[in-house]
């Protein structure tokens, strides 16, 4: 699959943004379409045609010839289905939201929350009387 690997001076290692790929068979454009659906955030789909549709690609269907995605076009909230074999390129277009955060991240600030809500409580408790 040709990957321009069009990527931005400012993009984190290991994102997907700023990247297009014009695949050449129905297996790359596959892979292209999985990688789209997992990234999380907009994607510029190129037809064929000659139009562009930005949007987030929240579903896809892959039957052979009758492969389709769904993308929800940005400023809209009426789903579009698109044919694979309509799909010329797909480029990684809209800022991936998930870049940088880890899952060591994530539970870290969970675990600061739930510190804060047990000194919150413990104080209220002495507040009352309780402890």
């Amino acid at each position: 699959m040709t990957d321009t690997k069009n990527h931005s001076v400012d993009s984190v290692a290991g994102s997907l943004e700023g990247r297009v790929f014009r695949p050449t068979s129905l297996a790359e454009l596959t892979e292209a379409v999985e990688l789209a659906f997992d990234y999380r955030g907009d994607v510029t789909i190129v037809l064929k045609s000659g139009q562009s549709l930005v949007g987030y690609l929240f579903n896809r269907q892959v039957r052979g010839s009758e492969s389709s995605l769904e993308l929800f076009p940005s400023g809209s909230s009426l789903a579009q289905k698109i044919c694979y074999n309509e799909i010329l390129a797909i480029a990684f277009t809209g800022e991936d939201t998930a870049t940088g955060k880890s899952w060591e991240a994530w539970i870290s600030k969970k675990e600061s929350e739930r510190q804060a809500e047990v000194q919150r409580v413990a104080a209220d408790a002495k507040t009352r009387g309780i402890l």
